[in-house]
């Protein structure tokens, strides 16, 4: 379903009513049906509402609102327009950085944060063959798919269905959305705000993850959260929601469940 939001049509799948709901923000090159099992393994327990970024998926494609803080503002945003109360943001990758931020201005109703497999605050600028492969990764399907089977992103083969879906995602994104991450977003320094989160917050990192690793993690994620925890899912690679949706689904259940309400 559509939702208008600062004056952009956002799509989003709701399910569910009882609050805290889980708020999904996906990755670089993903939509909301990349946390499509894993909501379906927590229905009934909460409610869930997993969005495609602007530039991405079925919502509107913009020139230009790409920054960390114009994302952050939209999830806030959308929040606000479903007049949800209480929640917690699960931020994947990209959508992890997003929701760093999201959380640092404290905004009301936000009970906690999970991290999955996040993008690090600090600046990341890595060597110049790699971006230069990033920056073309979602160029076309066999960019893609070379991606795919590289093992970078994922530590399990695909089912067809899941391949399509990946492919089709990450197709999806404007020119604008696909190149804010690698040329503007990944080298922005949210550090200092991130110091500011003061809600329980969950680091779930893949075991088998090669775009963040768990020493990455730790050094430039948990190092700037205060008191943050750290799981890990063994044999995930850095698509945890594709990877191991119920493992991770226990996870974000588990940590909700031990939060003040």
């Amino acid at each position: 379903m559509l939702y208008q939001v600062e004056g952009l049509s956002i799509h989003a799948e709701v399910h569910g009513t009882a609050e805290p709901a889980l708020v999904f923000l996906h990755y670089w090159g993903g939509t909301s049906r990349t946390w499509r099992k894993v909501a379906a393994e927590l229905q009934g327990q909460f409610k869930t509402v997993a969005y495609d970024a602007r530039g991405w998926g079925k919502s509107d494609k913009t020139l230009a609102g790409y920054k960390l803080a114009d994302l952050a503002d939209e999830v806030l945003s959308l929040i606000k327009a479903l007049r949800i109360k209480r929640y917690v943001l699960v931020g994947h990758s990209m959508g992890g950085k997003v929701a760093q931020l999201a959380a640092s201005s404290r905004p009301v109703g936000l009970l906690g944060l999970i991290l999955v497999a996040p993008a690090q605050p600090t600046p990341r600028r890595n060597p110049e063959e790699m971006r230069q492969r990033q920056l073309h990764v979602y160029d076309n399907r066999e960019n893609v798919l070379k991606a795919i089977s590289s093992g970078i992103l994922t530590a399990h083969p695909l089912s067809p269905e899941i391949l399509d879906q990946i492919v089709e995602d990450s197709l999806s994104g404007s020119r604008e959305a696909t190149m804010a991450f690698p040329m503007k977003s990944m080298l922005e320094d949210i550090s200092s705000e991130v110091a500011k989160i003061n809600v329980p917050t969950v680091l779930i990192a893949g075991e088998l993850d090669q775009v963040d690793s768990i020493e990455r993690h730790k050094t430039e994620v948990l190092a700037y959260i205060p008191k943050a925890e750290f799981k890990i899912i063994n044999g995930s690679g850095h698509l945890i929601p594709i990877d191991e949706p119920t493992q991770l689904a226990k996870e974000i259940a588990r940590f909700v469940g031990r939060l003040p309400t």
